[in-house]
């Protein structure tokens, strides 16, 4: 149940506290008041509360940090029949995000400062979680002229990405990577050659011959990355990978990192949780960009992170409607929502004792605010009250019906997931409460 509650003390009593930046899970309590986090620790509510607070008994239930989704499209402006962001709000506050960051790839593209400003205020207006927008790498997204990164980023642009459009020009992006070095800007690119993908819908492979269907070879990815990190050596700009899929990117991203380079990569819970032979019959649903990869390469993934070598997992949240999803599966276009079911997918992970869930959670929301330099991610003293109540046991269905987007192009339609949110709070006051 969506909600709006005002913002009296509230304290989350009998929890399982997992907050990653302080590398603690444990029993305790959490408090809130005025919107941010006033006391973490056990027995506080036997010490005493101060008068008119809600008690909620959490009953061993898990309280963490909000989670922080580094790549989501929200539609506005000029797509709003695929979402808009009070809906992609309500999606996210089911979720447990309490942070979206918006990719640029809208009508017209984010890529000036009274675009970066009716953003942020139409989302100030309608959405019920925080909302910051990613600008546009180059003018219009075309990969040709730089755009102009100071100002965008003192109207609010809180990083620098082409969405799902590769620089190709190296010209260009070592232009960018020095700009965003004396702007102190983070460059988010999306590593994937376009003459290398070709007519590729999926993963080149036996499971692409046998379904009859053009494939993409991870070279498309792994060479874009590769570089990337030769130009990151040569300027010292600070970047991060939006996207990484498969071994070869790991390999390329391993060597960078143990070359001291400053660089971040984010995997997304698709591609975590899900594997090629997952398409079946033609599923257009699951037709992404990139595209689903091997199951060596899902568990390569997992590693990554349970690792710290991908430091962020993300929804890749993209709603398309059913004109251009229902089609056979190489005219389909690519992309799932991933609000509601990021972090539910990720659970699936944890029961499967493939992540701990410490590990989960710093993936979803510490490190995304440690790298893009937010608040959240954290439930310290003083931090801003953006917390979620998880219920880990709790066995329930995926019916797109329910699903708050408006659009319905699930990968997990019908699946069956173990453990959701029952509380999201953003900036100390409830904004969604399962019942």
């Amino acid at each position: 149940m969506l909600m709006l509650t005002d913002r009296r003390p509230l304290l989350l009593a009998n929890a399982r506290v997992v907050d990653p930046s302080r590398d603690f899970d444990g029993p305790g309590d959490v408090l809130i008041a005025d919107g941010v986090i006033r006391e973490t620790r056990r027995g506080i509510g036997a010490a005493g509360v101060p008068e008119g607070t809600d008690v909620v008994n959490c009953a061993g239930k898990i309280v963490a940090p909000g989670l922080i989704d580094m790549r989501a499209f929200v539609g506005e402006p000029g797509f709003s029949h695929r979402e808009t962001f009070a809906s992609a709000s309500q999606a996210a506050a089911t979720g447990g995000i309490t942070t979206i960051i918006c990719q640029p790839d809208t009508l017209p593209v984010i890529d000036n400062s009274a675009t970066v400003d009716f953003v942020m205020r139409r989302a100030r207006d309608t959405a019920i979680v925080n909302i910051q927008p990613m600008a546009a790498l180059t003018k219009g997204m075309h990969g040709e002229e730089m755009t102009e990164f100071g100002l965008l980023k003192a109207a609010g642009a809180i990083a620098f990405s082409d969405s799902d459009k590769s620089v190709t020009n190296a010209q260009v992006m070592r232009r960018a990577l020095t700009y965003a070095r004396d702007f102190d800007a983070l460059i988010v690119h999306y590593t994937e050659d376009p003459d290398l993908v070709g007519e590729g819908v999926m993963n080149e492979g036996e499971f692409a011959s046998r379904l009859g269907l053009m494939g993409i070879p991870n070279a498309a990815e792994a060479v874009m990355l590769e570089r990337d990190m030769r130009l990151v050596a040569l300027t010292g700009g600070r970047y991060h990978a939006a996207s990484l899929t498969c071994i070869d990117s790991l390999d390329v991203l391993k060597r960078a990192r143990d070359a001291g380079l400053a660089v971040t990569a984010s995997a997304s819970i698709n591609h975590l949780a899900l594997n090629e032979n997952d398409i079946g019959p033609y599923r257009s649903f699951l037709k992404l960009s990139p595209p689903l990869r091997t199951e060596d390469d899902r568990r390569a993934l997992v590693a990554a992170v349970a690792s710290g070598l991908i430091d962020v997992i993300m929804s890749d949240h993209n709603p398309q409607d059913v004109e251009v999803k229902r089609l056979p599966f190489a005219e389909a276009a690519p992309g799932a929502i991933g609000l509601e079911t990021m972090l539910p997918a990720g659970l699936r992970l944890v029961h499967n004792d493939e992540l701990s869930l410490k590990t989960l959670i710093r993936a979803m929301s510490t490190r995304p605010a440690e790298i893009l330099g937010l608040p959240g991610g954290t439930l310290r003293n003083g931090a801003p009250a953006d917390v979620i109540v998880i219920d880990p046991d709790v066995p329930w269905v995926v019916d797109p019906a329910d699903l708050k987007s408006p659009c319905k192009n699930t990968p997990f339609d019908d699946a069956r997931f173990t453990g959701r949110v029952v509380r999201t709070i953003v900036g100390g006051r409830t904004v969604y409460e399962h019942v």
